[in-house]
């Protein structure tokens, strides 16, 4: 009947007491109107230029932004429409990165991502942000399958729970959605 996140009894503390606690990314990122700095320091306000630059690199954003004119300073049309759907997903990353927080949560977030840029992102946060707990929700096993522990969840009940290697030889939808996604070869 209790459910704890960093000591805080989930049903009995007030939202706000996690809020600071914890970063979340959303498969349709949402950047503010105004410039890409703006919106990376929206969480953390008093970070400074050499932390901005840490977690643009950590999300892999870091040179793109470099290359443009005005580089931070950049402004984002109105819906971010002159950014693709991938360097919206990481500027969300970096704005998430900015916060330090103690938990990540990536809703399938990497989705706008090609699978290179989705593993070195992954690979480079794994290393980066290793205090921070992560929880990735995805469709993808290319983007799950290193996971330290996979829920898979058939119909909302969970179907199965454990490592790839475990899951692909006793969950049956695991193997399934892994089989239709990779060859025999790349679930080796």
């Amino acid at each position: 009947g209790e459910a704890f996140v960093l000591g805080y009894d989930l049903f009995q503390c007030r939202p706000e007491q996690l809020y600071c606690h914890l970063a979340l990314v959303l498969q349709d990122t949402y950047l503010f109107p105004g410039t890409i700095r703006e919106n990376l320091i929206a969480g953390n306000r008093n970070i400074s230029l050499e932390q901005l630059e840490n977690a643009c690199k950590k999300a892999k954003i870091w040179e793109w932004i470099c290359k443009l004119p005005k580089g931070l300073d950049t402004t984002l049309s109105e819906f971010s429409s002159n950014i693709s759907g991938g360097q919206k997903q990481r500027l969300s990353i970096a704005r998430a990165i900015c916060r330090h927080p103690e938990i990540l949560i990536f809703d399938d977030s990497f989705s706008a991502l090609d699978y290179k840029t989705d593993r070195v992102l992954r690979d480079t946060l794994r290393k980066t942000c290793a205090d921070a707990t992560r929880f990735i929700v995805a469709q993808r096993i290319g983007t799950i399958r290193d996971a330290d522990k996979i829920i898979v969840l058939d119909d909302g009940k969970i179907a199965g729970m454990g490592k790839h290697n475990e899951l692909m030889e006793t969950c049956e939808v695991y193997r399934q959605i892994a089989y239709s996604q990779l060859s025999k070869e790349e679930l080796a």
